[in-house]
């Protein structure tokens, strides 16, 4: 696994983010390599985990694309070209449910990762 998903699953656990979800999706798509969901209990923290995910990244020397949605939407996503990271609401991401349409992605344990800290 690469620094800069180590890194974004480092960002969103400090900031308390539910059920986080790393799934290796290279075999199945040319958009990225790897998709982290994750889902915050109130808009503002599904902003606040958006903001420091941007935020650490940037830091470490990655660069965001682009960013989409809105927390008032339910729902931001950041673009990392190699990475996307979904950081949702909790029904927004049920009714989405991203899990369910990449299940032929191969998840990645990221326990190591949250360990570490």
């Amino acid at each position: 696994m690469n620094e800069m998903v180590k890194t974004a699953v480092k960002a969103l656990n400090e900031k308390k983010a539910v059920d986080i979800r790393t799934i290796h999706v290279e075999k199945l798509t040319s958009m990225a390599s790897y998709l982290i969901i994750c889902n915050g209990s109130s808009s503002t923290q599904v902003r606040t985990l958006a903001d420091a995910c941007e935020y650490k990244l940037n830091e470490a020397g990655f660069p965001i694309h682009h960013r989409e949605g809105t927390a008032e939407s339910g729902w931001i996503l950041l673009d990392y070209g190699d990475m996307i990271v979904s950081v949702y609401n909790r029904e927004a991401r049920s009714f989405y449910d991203l899990e369910r349409f990449w299940k032929d992605g191969v998840d990645i344990d990221i326990k190591e990762i949250i360990d570490e800290e």
